[in-house]
């Protein structure tokens, strides 16, 4: 590659407030944007990308969720209020020192509006539960899903900013070609009603070429509108302020081809695809919701233990009394679901309902994702080609525009043989801008479908570009 078609380095951008990157880019205004600087300032300031990001923390405390479910649980639990109470017990049997035996003994005890007092300190730690298996997984596979998710907004940002970033190049390189074929088509002007007023060209040139003039004026005016809606779009997913517009463009030539297969690509897609490793998680989520209805008995067992005091005071029917209890316990406890009203069938087959759907758009998704990368690996093999085809074809239409030139001036080319010439070459130029840029997104978007997308390969798109000043 040409000394003069590397890119210049760009300076890291902190980490920190989007402030910083505000009065970086302000103190160098001269220096054009990279597409890694870009990048940059878009995955400090777009908001998608932070809701995303906020999304993948969120996620990540799903894993403890999971590992939570087999710790043990310590509940404690107290009461206090008024309460009432009333026993009675007949043909007891009472015996005490000094009383001897009596049977047939009858005890009743009675509080009305007692002060009562309650207690107690509960642990269960679980040993075995299907439902708890599955849930645990789910959680797991949720948390899996954000860190893809979060993959895949970060993918989606750099192809974004790289997108808008060759949006405003385009644009920016469309104005200037225009107001380059404009003050041609306005010299032509001139020249052309110099001539007719010497007689030396008809009026239909002055025409053609005045309504040639009023017809470019307009796209212009149309041209620096869509500029500045770029520019302002580039802005508003950056946050990188006017002063940072010049831009880096495509250098002459093209990347190279890949050399890497298609097959080879296609199998990489199918496995390391953010969208599709996201809708296969779904698919497993499905069976494990499905998991946890699937057994007509489904026990759960446990280890347990309670203590608990309880204490009512105050007057009844017989006087003072106070009751007071303690319980202590500590074994396993046996859940087993028996009847519970249909409802568990129901998951059950919303459930089975439920990873079909998912199923199907894992296919569909396997299926949208194998179309990316071959359109994708198409348009990278192909568009190296295309862009030697379109360079030939600018030399070619600016080799016309000279000759046409030189045949106006001669007699043999008419205003209008000029006017096309000139137009020719914009749009020969407009085109190989076009195929060059197209080339550099297809390798993103190729390194994105296989689910590589760095700032590596942004880099490596960088290695090809100028600039605007080295064109």
């Amino acid at each position: 590659m040409p000394e003069g078609s590397r890119m210049r380095p760009c300076a890291r951008w902190s980490t920190a407030a989007l402030t910083s990157v505000w009065l970086m880019a302000a103190a160098l205004p001269a220096q054009a944007t990279d597409l890694v600087g870009a990048w940059r300032a878009a995955e400090q300031h777009d908001l998608d990308y932070a809701m995303a990001r906020a999304a993948q923390q969120a996620g990540a405390a799903k894993r403890s969720q999971a590992g939570s479910l087999w710790r043990p649980t310590v509940m404690l639990t107290g009461t206090a209020g008024v309460a009432g109470s009333d026993t009675s017990a007949t043909g007891a049997q009472f015996s005490a020192p000094g009383f001897g035996t009596s049977d047939g003994v009858a005890f009743n005890t009675s509080v009305n509006r007692g002060t009562l007092g309650r207690w107690a300190i509960s642990a269960s730690l679980p040993l075995f539960s299907r439902e708890r298996d599955a849930q645990g997984r789910q959680l797991e596979l949720s948390a899996d899903v954000a860190e893809l998710e979060w993959q895949e907004a970060r993918q989606a940002l750099m192809l974004n900013t790289a997108q808008r970033y060759f949006d405003v190049v385009l644009a920016s390189d469309s104005l200037r070609v225009l107001r380059r074929q404009q003050t041609a088509v306005d010299q032509a002007l001139a020249e052309t009603q110099d001539r007719f007023r010497l007689g030396d060209a008809p009026v239909t040139d002055t025409h053609e070429a005045a309504a040639r003039s009023g017809a470019i004026a307009a796209q212009r005016l149309a041209l620096e509108t869509d500029l500045q809606l770029k520019q302002a779009d580039f802005t508003d997913a950056t946050g990188l302020p006017p002063e940072a517009m010049p831009l880096m463009v495509p250098a002459p030539g093209a990347p190279p081809a890949t050399v890497q297969a298609l097959a080879l690509w296609l199998s990489e897609a199918g496995i390391h695809n953010p969208q599709l490793r996201m809708q296969t998680a779904a698919v497993e989520v499905a069976r494990q919701e499905a998991a946890k209805s699937s057994a007509a008995l489904s026990p759960s067992v446990d280890l347990v233990a309670q203590i608990s005091r309880e204490r009512l005071s105050g007057s009844g029917d017989f006087g003072s009394a106070s009751n007071r209890s303690g319980n202590r316990m500590i074994g396993m406890q046996l859940s087993v679901p028996l009847y519970t009203g249909g409802l568990r069938s129901a998951r059950q087959q919303e459930a089975l309902s439920g990873i079909d759907k998912a199923q199907a758009q894992a296919d569909r998704t396997r299926q949208r994702v194998a179309q990316q990368t071959r359109a994708a690996w198409l348009g990278l093999t192909v568009g190296a080609g295309r862009v030697a085809a379109l360079s030939q074809a600018l030399v070619s239409s600016r080799s016309r525009l000279d000759a046409t030139h030189l045949g106006r001036e001669v007699g043999d080319r008419t205003t209008l043989d000029l006017l096309n010439a000139e137009n020719d070459a914009a749009s020969a130029e407009l085109a190989l801008l076009q195929a060059r840029i197209d080339v550099l997104l297809n390798r993103l978007r190729l390194a994105a479908a296989a689910g590589r997308l760095d700032e590596t390969w942004l880099q490596s798109v960088n290695a090809f570009l100028q600039a605007p000043g080295d064109r």
